[in-house]
């Protein structure tokens, strides 16, 4: 294994996703690539609210990118493959990412099953029935307890 697409979304339980990925990353070296997908949320932040509406993705995905590079920090320098951030749906960019990375292995967290997760499914689910390589879905601990 020589690449891995660390999919994060700015949930507290990334952390548990990350470090997930680091351990499964130590034994082979391999590179993590920290994913994030960028959609237009109902809150947006305040100085998006004076911007020209095509500004406004651009905008968030500067925000994503930020929060990578500082989540970057702790990873091992030896693992670390760089940001990647991308603008749709999250389970499309997340195939889409982990085609233009070109990565072996893909690892995504898994999320609560509200009212809307089970009629529409989750993102973990969609990347798992969808996907061309291999997914890695990291429970919550706190879920499991």
């Amino acid at each position: 294994m020589k690449k891995i697409l660390v999919c994060l979304d700015g949930s507290p339980r990334q952390k548990g996703v990350l470090d997930a990925a680091i351990g499964l990353a130590k034994p082979t070296s391999a590179k993590l690539v920290l994913f994030r997908s960028v959609g237009v949320p109902s809150e947006l932040p305040a100085e998006a609210l004076s911007m020209a509406m095509e500004q406004v993705p651009v905008l968030l995905q500067q925000h994503a990118e930020k929060a990578l590079v500082a989540l970057e920090s702790s990873v091992p320098g030896e693992l670390r493959g760089g940001v990647l951030v991308l603008i749709g749906t999250p389970w499309q960019a997340i195939e889409q990412a982990a085609t233009e990375a070109d990565v072996d292995l893909i690892v995504v967290g898994s999320h609560g099953y509200g009212t809307l997760d089970r009629v529409l499914g989750t993102t973990a689910a969609k990347v798992v029935n969808h996907a061309a390589r291999s997914v890695l879905v990291v429970r919550d601990a706190a879920r499991l307890a």
